[in-house]
């Protein structure tokens, strides 16, 4: 391998501003797991020749368990390894960790072929698929999420109840009532510039508490590694500045968190293949057959975008998130929302929330629209009013117990994600499932305690 990808780091470790490389891998929740390694040793030897790392970081709940059914099954394999393998294009200093670079990798195994399961590689084989098409895909997302005056440590200790929002009521649009806030967003939004993304736009939002930080779109694998790298960084940022923030998709009966996904495609010479200038609305026929590969594909490949039981209680009526199949026009009670002109003409997705993996949402939204192209689907009209309200509009899997049904029973899955992702993501699901089911919450012993 070249040094060149590294040349820069090589020099700032020879002159002490680079200490440590941490190397991660985004894993089934998309938090990024990995060991930091000394400067020199990265160089020497992982750049080159990867690095070790227990297979279970792919085949593992949030709480870290493991256990057989996952397609990559640690205990099967003895725990051994698989290699991480740095991705020079992801390298980046941490402003927040003096000294620190992080470098995202992808997993390979034993025998030298990709993780088919891991996240980033099920993303790549999606996209693999449009560029054999002359295809590439354009994302951004945009994440929201809560802040509260306490620490993750008080947090913790009081079993994240009764916490205070670091503002008092709702600041949609607001430009008073965010000093509690700004603090530590303000230092989220520098420091992310500093890290090498491009922030478009900030604002509070309508929850107690709750704002959003847009980076601007690139290509859809780098814009999911931008992801995983903001989520890291605003958590150790917030603990630095003694405060907790939240990504989850419902935390109360409130607002939830949503992570909408714009998505757009363009042909390998840089045309706007979704704009038809000639066309009454401006769509191309390739994009009609994009968006209609979404609501087509939608229940089927739910898992991928609302991964966890908390996902769809945000995913309820009245929760300003979308519950039904359909597409509009600028029209945000759809889950589809088409808007832009020309280069900027794309889809929003309105159904992933705080919680989504991104590589997975993005590669479910590709193959769906992939699925739309291939088929020369035809979408219906715009849904031009009120699509929450539409008792007409099929619905969302309203559980994970139903999304999961339909993930592991559909012949469209298995043939575009293959068994072995199939197998593996419904575990994954059913792990969740296991763990909430045995789980007695605070809501049982308000309801039981003392009148049941």
């Amino acid at each position: 391998m070249s040094d060149a990808p590294y040349a820069r780091l090589r020099e700032d470790a020879a002159h002490g501003r680079i200490e440590e490389v941490i190397v991660g891998v985004p894993d089934l929740q998309g938090r990024i797991q990995g060991s930091r390694l000394s400067a020199p040793y990265f160089l020497d030897e992982a750049a080159r020749n990867g690095f070790g790392a227990c297979v279970y970081l792919l085949a593992a709940d949030v709480d870290m368990n493991t256990g057989p059914g996952y397609a990559l099954d640690a205990w099967r394999s003895g725990f051994g390894d698989l290699v991480l393998h740095p991705d020079p294009a992801t390298l980046r200093t941490l402003p927040w960790d003096e000294g620190t670079a992080l470098v995202l990798a992808d997993a390979v195994g034993q025998d030298g072929e990709p993780v088919e399961v891991a996240p980033r590689q099920v993303l790549r084989t999606q996209l693999d698929r449009l560029a054999a098409r002359g295809l590439t895909a354009f994302a951004g997302t945009e994440l929201e999420f809560l802040v509260f005056g306490e620490s993750y440590r008080t947090a913790w200790e009081r079993r994240y109840a009764g916490l205070r929002p670091a503002t008092d009521y709702n600041v949609d649009y607001s430009l008073q009532g965010l000093s509690a806030i700004e603090p530590v967003t303000r230092r989220i939004r520098r420091e992310m510039v500093r890290a090498g993304l491009s922030m478009e736009t900030a604002r509070g939002e309508c929850h107690p508490g709750q704002y959003e930080i847009v980076f601007r779109y690139a290509e859809a694998m780098t814009t999911c590694d931008n992801h995983v790298f903001f989520k890291y960084g605003a958590k150790r940022i917030a603990e630095q500045e003694g405060v907790a923030l939240t990504f989850m998709p419902k935390y109360d009966e409130g607002e939830g968190n949503s992570c909408h996904v714009h998505l757009s495609l363009r042909g390998t010479d840089g045309s706007a293949v979704f704009a038809d200038p000639s066309a009454a609305d401006g769509m191309s026929a390739l994009m009609r057959h994009f968006v209609a590969g979404q609501l087509a594909c939608l229940p089927d490949f739910a898992l991928l975008m609302a991964p966890n039981v908390n996902s769809y209680k945000r995913l309820k009526p009245g929760a300003f998130a979308p519950t039904g199949i359909a597409w509009g026009r600028d029209n945000r009670t759809c889950p589809i929302r088409v808007v832009g002109t020309g280069h900027s003409l794309r889809i929003e997705h309105r159904v992933p929330g705080g919680d989504a993996n991104p590589y997975l949402a993005v590669a479910a939204a590709v193959a769906a629209g992939l699925h739309g192209i291939e088929n020369a689907l035809t979408p219906p009209p715009p849904h031009a009013a009120n699509a929450l309200a539409d008792a007409s509009v099929p619905q969302l899997p309203g559980t994970l117990t139903e999304a999961l049904h339909r993930w592991e029973n559909s012949e469209l899955v298995a043939k575009v994600f293959g068994p072995e992702v199939v197998r593996h993501y419904a575990q994954a699901a059913r792990t969740e499932l296991a763990a909430f089911e045995t789980a007695v919450t605070d809501w049982e012993r308000v309801r039981g305690f003392e009148r049941l």
